[in-house]
């Protein structure tokens, strides 16, 4: 690399330290590539790490352990009650980020991976220009955009001081009150963190149901749990107007089943999604070609259409998801480096981390019948599972999904405890072609929860044992 000067050049610049980005960085490192790492912030890690995922998750921790506390007393601990040091899980929360950031300049500098902080954009299909940092810019060979998505931006003349789900996460306080305006993933985290914490959280959902990603029965499960933390549920419903009051609150008008209702609460969330930063990138000086929506076009190769530039993670196709991420920084990386590799994957799986937790991975019941694909469904609940009931969490189930001719592994879903660890063997059943039998072959320890993987298993082939077979008409 030519150091000394305004500019920098490389073989390979990476736009982004994201889960994409950092991956895709130091894969191009491993396989000999020189590299530039373009990073914004002052810190690496992305959205995911600085303001989403891990935040979240370790708040998320922080209140299940509460609640673990406080329900140990159905069975003979006594707990005389918990307090909520905000100060110190503000501290926690920080370390655990600030260690993993930390963590990836040290993977990135012991690579040799050059890192600069500036703000990119394509002044050509070979070159990037810096704003904000000591290089004014970057040439290269090759280019991987990795720049991850934003939070939605809120309609015009609602107040600042409405959260974004970014604002929650650094817990400003915990409002006597808190209205949650959407029922996804996000939302649903951020309110059963508050509800946790001491907050009466209300949600509001455009849609007729909560997490329309996921199968009903999944979500049904989900949300009989939860319904009893939660204030009210206001399903297809929109808010329309949020005004601050001046003693402190806010008024917000609601129209709800035909009518418009107005509530005050003490703090409003707001979280509606997410876009994907390709904006003001000067993709307008390559071949690259982005939709209407901010989506660049790439092929099975993570390679647009601009010779030389690839794109990975939240800017192209698919889920917005930190593994989906990384899966496509290798193969953007080793492609680059001449290796035979595609994203080809069949299945990515999904989590929410609500309590019950939900996950699912290849086809759903929902997308199998919007398309006509004939299915065999497998259903066990944890009511019959041993490790389940010895940890007085029944609230659950998993299930199977399976071409009915050759037992052909296509989707699984589960919504427990835990359903984030178990779901990575549904994912990797369907990833080899793996069949009913042989799941319901292989050996699951017991009494665990993942017992329930090879039960459902059981169920779909016809051959439960715990659970009484359909009856016979």
């Amino acid at each position: 690399m030519v150091m000394g000067s305004l500019r920098q050049e490389t073989q390979v610049a990476v736009i982004g330290s994201g889960p994409g980005g950092y991956v895709a960085a130091l894969r191009l490192a491993d396989l000999g590539k020189e590299v530039c790492l373009v990073e914004e912030r002052p810190r690496f890690g992305g959205t995911c790490l600085l303001e989403g995922c891990i935040p979240s998750k370790t708040l998320i921790h922080a209140v299940e352990v509460k609640e673990s506390a406080l329900a140990a007393a159905a069975f003979g601990l006594g707990c005389t009650g918990t307090s909520i040091d905000l100060d110190r899980l503000r501290e926690h929360t920080g370390q655990v980020v600030g260690g993993l950031s930390s963590g990836i300049g040290s993977l990135l500098k012991r690579r040799g991976v050059t890192t600069l902080e500036g703000r990119a954009r394509f002044s050509s299909s070979r070159s990037l220009e810096l704003e904000g940092g000591e290089v004014s810019g970057v040439d290269f060979e090759q280019c991987i955009i990795a720049t991850g998505s934003s939070l939605n931006r809120l309609p015009e003349g609602i107040s600042d001081k409405v959260w974004s789900s970014a604002d929650a996460l650094t817990l400003p306080s915990v409002p006597e009150s808190l209205l949650v305006v959407g029922g996804g993933y996000i939302g649903l985290e951020l309110g059963l963190v508050y509800q946790g914490l001491g907050s009466s959280v209300s949600v509001v959902e455009f849609f007729p149901r909560l997490l329309m990603g996921a199968d009903q029965d999944l979500v049904d499960i989900m949300v009989t749990s939860v319904n009893s933390r939660l204030d009210e549920v206001m399903l297809e419903s929109k808010v329309q107007t949020i005004d601050e009051k001046p003693g402190g609150g806010f008024a917000v008008t609601i129209a709800h089943e035909g009518e418009t209702i107005t509530r005050e609460y003490a703090q409003v969330l707001v979280a509606i999604g997410r876009r994907p930063n390709t904006d003001d990138l000067g993709l307008e000086n390559t071949a690259v070609v982005v939709d209407e929506r901010g989506i660049v076009a790439t092929n099975e190769l993570c390679q647009t259409d601009e010779p030389g530039i690839y794109a990975i993670g939240d800017v192209t196709r698919g889920p917005m998801l930190a593994h989906k991420a990384s899966r496509e920084a290798k193969v953007a990386a080793e492609v680059i480096c001449g290796h035979a590799a595609e994203f080809d994957n069949r299945a990515i799986p999904a989590v929410v981390y609500t309590d019950p937790e939900i996950a699912w991975t290849g086809l759903t019941e929902r997308e199998a019948a919007d398309e006509g694909i004939e299915i065999t469904v497998g259903r066990f609940p944890l009511t019959a599972l041993g490790r389940a009931r010895t940890l007085d969490r029944t609230d659950g189930m998993v299930k199977i999904i399976a071409d009915p001719d050759d037992g052909l592994i296509l989707g699984m879903g589960i919504v427990g405890p835990h359903a984030s660890e178990l779901i990575a063997e549904g994912t990797l059943a369907i990833e080899m072609g793996a069949t009913i039998e042989d799941l319901t072959a292989t050996i699951h320890p017991h009494p665990t929860l993942s017992e329930a993987v090879q039960e459902a298993a059981e169920v779909a082939q016809g051959a439960a044992v715990h659970v009484h077979p359909p009856r016979r008409p």
